[in-house]
């Protein structure tokens, strides 16, 4: 049976099923095409389509918008696009009729057919192509939720890959669920317990999982093709619809529970790669105005993004896309955030050139569905635009990778770094100079998906990424990272005291500081990926959250809860004004010491610190000691007249239970001096009288 085909029309892009749901209209846009087919499939693995419904111009074209409204067309519908035009490579022109295309605006995909070398060589891939799928998004029952809206204050997130969290087997998932959002949701005790208030999702927009290294496969998915659909493989329910509805139970489950969902989104280029890339959507459809195209070679594509192509994301067709996905993924998928990959690349025009405004960066700042939404950048791409501290807007959180490296440099004890790393524990303000900046637009981190887990970067001195196939010149080299004596595994028990101690400091720092803690999946039970600081390429065990290891390194976990009870629990480390400026008190809160109060040493050759944080609020006193020497120091200890005695809550040198103590059951500190030990961290509290 054949679907009657009507004009339709040309607003709201994508497929959209009529409110009376007698069928669905469904609209592109292709500026210079010469004609466009829309193709259905009765099923998902049919090698030809069913109808080919042929869009002319003269009925079915407005503008550059190519429409039409198929009657009797339901939900779970499968289509794709055939696109004709000229072929004019060299002047960004690469329409080719015989590749089947999904549309930019899919809800999802079908993919179970999908061979990507079909779609990049010469000739037809009508058999083997990716497709696209009609979806209500409306038929859901949403039960009242709605994003949470959690203050970045009080913002604690956790960095996790949702295949990765429950992948392996002793996940205690059931076989059909591992690596599913159905899994995730079974392990929203453990986040709950861990205390995090929100999970930043490694991306779940559809993504080719194919790498060009195969058997390697693309596992963080960083190489996106459809920006309004959830990654179908990770969906346990594998009917046409299934995935859209097990994504939003995953939301709407992580809300009961008070967590935040944000998403890693990739909106700087596409996994249809350079010139020698597959024909996927884009750059079927309009490739001269989806890309930004080499200046000297049109053929060719600029490469700001280290991925192939950069999305040209200023241009007004993609700019709209990349506003009506994030509005779609808000308002339909209630998700509560965005941070925003290589987000400088949405800074440049069509030419490549960074803006001093760019328009869609201040579109998204502005847009009312996005009031309440966290946006997050990491203000930097892959063409040397830096933009920490710079980036645009007054609601922007930026990713402070200043704060991974100088943290790093400080705890493995390297010298001129001690003035530095006063300022990036109370919200960086060399960095971000805006007395008027809320701190918790300062995403602090010191480990993430990109580079080495918080256990490698104290077990390796450099990057061990052979079997990524790249002859070990891919990732970082600049890791700041200090195995502490032996390269990898040890069993010499000095060696491993030290990296247990180098952990805890690195915890201490990421949570006290003024900001918004990000912690890696992982790295709260010493995840390791055996030194590969680029894991980007490996679905394996390699990769996957391994469940052993939270009983394995208990004492790492304990501290780790502790870590972020306490400073949710106590108000000074979620102020929304820099401690320097003392909030509503007008003055400063931190008092800045040395091995003698009140005369901080910040020299060359220093390599510790202290400080005091006055917490008026509540009258508390805190006290930080802060040694990455190799040898003990004893530090005098501060004396306020309103203060009572001190009580010792951490000393990161000691054994769990007795390296954190909850205020009022520490350890008294009869003395005047403090001993603290080689590469260890102090926490000293005091009530005010």
């Amino acid at each position: 049976m054949s679907f009657k085909v009507f004009p339709g029309n040309s607003y709201q892009l994508g497929a959209h099923v009529a409110p009376d749901g007698s069928g669905v209209n469904f609209c592109v846009y292709s500026r210079n095409a010469t004609a466009v087919e829309l193709l259905l499939f009765k099923g998902s693995e049919d090698p030809q389509p069913s109808q080919v419904i042929r869009l002319d111009i003269l009925n079915h074209r407005t503008y550059f918008y190519w429409h039409a409204f198929v009657e009797g067309v339901k939900p779970g519908q499968i289509y794709a696009y055939r696109v004709y035009g000229p072929y004019k490579p060299n002047e960004g022109l690469k329409y080719d009729p015989e590749k089947v295309l999904i549309d930019p605006y899919s809800l999802l995909i079908s993919d179970s057919v999908y061979n990507r070398e079909a779609a990049r060589k010469p000739g037809s891939n009508v058999d083997c192509s990716m497709r696209s799928i009609v979806v209500d998004p409306t038929d859901y029952d949403w039960e009242g939720d709605k994003p949470l809206n959690i203050d970045g204050v009080r913002t604690y997130i956790y960095e996790l890959h949702v295949k990765g969290f429950t992948a392996n087997r002793n996940s205690g998932v059931d076989e059909f669920y591992r690596g599913t959002y159905r899994g995730l949701i079974e392990k929203i005790p453990y986040l709950l317990d861990l205390g995090i208030t929100a999970v930043e999702l490694l991306p779940v927009q559809q993504f080719d999982p194919h790498d060009v290294k195969r058997p390697l496969v693309n596992y963080w998915g960083y190489n996106p093709i459809a920006f309004f659909a959830p990654h179908r493989a990770y969906s346990s329910d594998q009917s046409l619809l299934g995935p859209v509805n097990e994504f939003r139970d995953m939301v709407k489950a992580l809300h009961k529970a008070g967590i935040e969902v944000i998403l890693d989104v990739v909106f700087n280029h596409t996994a249809e790669g350079n010139e020698t890339g597959p024909f996927l959507s884009f750059r079927g459809f309009e490739n001269a105005e989806y890309y930004i195209l080499d200046e000297h070679n049109p053929y060719g594509y600029a490469n700001y993004t280290g991925c192939g192509n950069t999305l040209n994301a200023n241009n007004s067709v993609v700019k709209r896309m990349i506003i009506d996905s994030l509005r779609y993924w808000v308002s339909e998928m209630h998700v509560d955030g965005f941070r925003f990959d290589l987000a400088s690349v949405l800074a440049r025009d069509h030419d490549g050139k960074p803006l001093q405004n760019p328009p869609v960066l201040w579109q998204i700042e502005s847009e009312p569905v996005l009031a309440g939404t966290k946006l997050i950048a990491e203000a930097w791409d892959a063409g040397g635009l830096y933009q920490v501290g710079s980036f645009i807007g007054y609601k922007w959180a930026e990713w402070n990778g200043k704060f991974r490296d100088d943290v790093r440099k400080f705890i493995r004890g390297e010298d001129k770094i001690v003035a530095t790393i006063a300022s990036r524990l109370s919200a960086s303000p060399d960095v971000y100079t805006d007395p008027l900046r809320n701190p918790s637009r300062g995403i602090n981190f010191v480990t993430c998906h990109d580079g080495f887990t918080l256990n490698d970067l104290v077990s390796y001195n450099v990057k061990h990424n052979e079997s990524n196939r790249e002859g070990n010149r891919d990732g970082a080299n600049d890791n700041y990272s200090w195995n502490c004596g032996v390269e990898g595994p040890t069993s010499d028990p000095f060696i491993e005291k030290t990296r247990v101690k180098l952990i805890k400091n690195l915890l201490v720092s990421l949570f006290i500081a003024q900001g918004t803690p990000l912690l890696l999946m992982g790295d709260e039970v010493r995840k390791t990926q055996s030194g590969n600081n680029n894991a980007y390429c490996h679905d394996s065990e390699m990769n996957w959250f391994d469940w052993s290891l939270v009983k394995a390194n208990h004492d790492i976990h304990l501290f780790t809860k502790k870590m972020i009870q306490f400073t949710k629990t106590n108000p000074i480390f979620t102020l929304p004004t820099p401690w320097i400026l003392g909030g509503n008190f007008g003055t400063s809160i931190i008092d800045f010491h040395g091995i003698q109060p009140f005369h901080a040493d910040f020299s060359d050759k220093s390599r510790s610190v202290s400080f005091t944080l006055k917490d008026f609020w509540c009258n508390k006193y805190y006290h930080f000691i802060m040694n990455s020497l190799w040898d003990p120091l004893d530090f005098k200890l501060p004396h306020y007249n309103n203060a009572t005695q001190w009580e010792r809550l951490i000393d990161t040198s000691l054994e769990s239970p007795e390296d954190f103590y909850e205020p009022g059951s520490g350890i008294l500190v009869k003395d005047e001096k403090y001993r603290v030990e080689s590469r260890t961290f102090v926490m000293l509290l005091a009530q005010m009288k």
